[in-house]
């Protein structure tokens, strides 16, 4: 089951409406709403908050093949997003970052002997 589908069969269960459970994100039932369907982003902090009012864990709630690619703030938590990013795109991500790295040594060096040069 997905886990847009878990947290509509689950808040349906205990009974809890979209209003209600917008309630304790700070928004409106609409938005919940899109946020249940898939359609809006569930933030970390927000899966917590959900998973507190419905009694599970947020790992209970959530699906369990998406990875962390992203983390920044501190806590680190507070900013974190998921993806399934297929490994060969990360490979070759990391590759042509390496490149671009090595351009830009390649590319300072030559400035500095270009700079050096001059003041001769």
């Amino acid at each position: 089951m997905k886990t847009h589908e878990r947290l509509k069969k689950l808040r349906k269960q205990l009974g809890f409406s979209q209003a209600q459970m917008g309630k304790i994100l700070g928004t409106d039932a609409s938005n919940y709403s899109r946020k249940e369907r898939g359609e809006v982003k569930i933030y970390l902090d927000e899966w917590e908050k959900l998973a507190k009012a419905l009694g599970v864990s947020p790992g209970d709630l959530r699906d369990h093949e998406v990875k962390p690619f992203f983390q920044s703030g501190n806590p680190p938590s507070d900013h974190m997003g998921y993806a399934n990013i297929p490994t060969f795109i990360l490979e070759t991500q990391k590759k042509y970052i390496e490149k671009l790295e090595q351009e830009n040594r390649d590319l300072i060096k030559e400035n500095n002997k270009l700079k050096n040069s001059e003041v001769s």
